[in-house]
């Protein structure tokens, strides 16, 4: 959890507009390419989607997940792993002791809040398709591409 949390802290962004959302949604569709990951990615700021693309082997099933997924990171502004690992720390489950529809939610990873320097989380990136590990882990690395981008 305290490797989650940490991921948190240090991929705040600077800003994030339209533009930044499709960087963003580009930097993970060339590194899902890259891997042969049948995943579909989303993009929001607020509840606008600034961009999604489903990849061969997604489906419409992985549209659900990251429905599920971000209402997640919208209800506790922390990514959706980082959100499961607490409960199976307190050695339960979400499903278990959230008391939220697991139609609507999933504390599985790969969703993981757009936070912004002096404004906080401001929307949500999310990935579906793979290991609920590799999902968070694509998303993590495509915001350190994002934020490496804005260094240069």
């Amino acid at each position: 959890m305290d490797e989650l949390a940490a991921q948190e802290a240090a991929l705040v962004l600077p800003h994030f507009t339209y533009e930044d959302a499709w960087t963003l949604g580009t930097i993970l569709v060339a590194l899902a390419r890259e891997r042969r990951a049948p995943v579909a990615i989303d993009v929001r700021r607020g509840a606008q989607q600034l961009f999604h693309c489903a990849l061969p082997g997604s489906s419409a099933d992985n549209d659900a997940w990251i429905d599920r997924k971000r209402r997640v990171v919208e209800r506790y502004g922390v990514s959706s792993y980082l959100v499961g690992a607490r409960f199976r720390a307190k050695g339960t489950t979400f499903e278990a002791s959230s008391r939220l529809d697991p139609d609507l939610y999933a504390a599985h990873g790969g969703s993981f809040p757009i936070a912004v320097e002096g404004a906080g989380v401001i929307g949500s990136v999310t990935v579906s398709g793979l290991p609920q590990a590799e999902d968070h882990a694509l998303v993590v690395l495509g915001l350190e591409r994002l934020l490496a981008v804005y260094g240069s």
